[in-house]
């Protein structure tokens, strides 16, 4: 993964013991089977979308819902808004052109990480991240992306989980009340390393409003992605989608690095994952981005 800024450029306790098993049936119905995932009936049903800063900057909110439509994008997702007015433009934008706002991505978990052993990080971060919340009810959004916490010298591991979980319980029953689902993402920060690692780290929530955000070019670098794939299984909330080339450590255009698309592509069919694969590269005109459409769609049709 990148630090936050080559990132954009590249691109609960329960209650009672009822309602514990409640939210603990709720997330054993979408676990894959223990012995592996059984093929699903058909192709799943992916849509695509793309990143709201993949758009040229001077694009007002009306234009660039329109291009994502006729680039033949059906989702966009945003950041954190906290301008009113923008909130409203997109709202209306959405409405006009059909495109859906279909995830926000939390702006502020790299700066003010819910690892961070400052209680007043946290606090802002968890400020943040019910903003997020709220901009998702606004916009007809059912996820909010998140990166849960960042290890460095100041946070060792243990501690980023501990006190990333600690801050979620509370954040899963708000998105819980919103009808909101938190979306775990994996990127460079050193924290979920694997596959195991990861769903673990999801279950222990046991809330469907706690799932995974994979992305499927992250994790490259260390791992494959169809592989990912299929250890979380029904996880899954949504994907984000980029290329990377192994022998070169670097991010290049959909199709021309290292990872195996069909295989991908199988192991989403094999899951039954139904959703938005939403683009996260760097921007261009409306050229640009009708090429990352098709290379999108090469992808979802299996024409790799």
């Amino acid at each position: 993964m990148m630090n936050s800024t080559t990132r954009r450029t590249f691109l609960v306790q329960s209650v009672g013991a009822a309602a514990a098993a409640a939210i603990t049936r709720g997330a054993r119905a979408q676990e894959p089977a223990a012995a592996g995932v059984a093929p699903s009936a058909g192709r799943a049903e992916i849509r695509k979308a793309l990143y709201w800063g993949m758009f040229p900057e001077s694009m007002t909110a009306a234009d660039r819902f329109r291009l994502a439509r006729d680039a033949g994008f059906e989702g966009v997702e945003v950041p954190t808004i906290r301008d009113q007015k923008l909130l409203d433009e997109m709202r209306k934008a959405s409405e006009a052109s059909g495109v859906r706002v279909h995830s926000i991505m939390n702006s502020d978990h790299w700066s003010q990480p819910l690892s961070s052993a400052d209680p007043e990080v946290v606090r802002k971060g968890i400020a943040c991240m019910e903003m997020s919340m709220r901009n998702a009810k606004a916009l007809g959004a059912d996820t909010v992306l998140l990166v849960p916490a960042v290890v460095n010298p100041q946070t060792p591991y243990n501690e980023a989980w501990t006190r990333s979980t600690g801050a979620l319980r509370d954040l899963a029953a708000k998105a819980r009340d919103l009808g909101i689902v938190i979306g775990i993402e994996d990127v460079w920060n050193k924290f979920l390393l694997s596959p195991r690692e990861f769903a673990e780290y999801v279950d222990q929530f046991q809330t469907p409003h706690v799932r995974a955000y994979f992305d499927i070019g992250n994790i490259v670098a260390y791992g494959y992605p169809q592989d990912w794939i299929r250890t979380l299984g029904k996880r899954i909330v949504k994907l984000h989608v980029k290329d990377f080339d192994a022998g070169k450590h670097k991010f290049v255009p959909l199709l021309e690095g290292s990872i195996d698309w069909k295989e991908v592509r199988r192991a989403l069919d094999e899951i039954g994952y139904k959703g938005f694969m939403t683009a996260e590269l760097p921007g261009g005109d409306e050229k640009y981005l009708r090429d990352v459409s098709e290379r999108m769609s090469r992808i979802i049709e299996g024409r790799t």
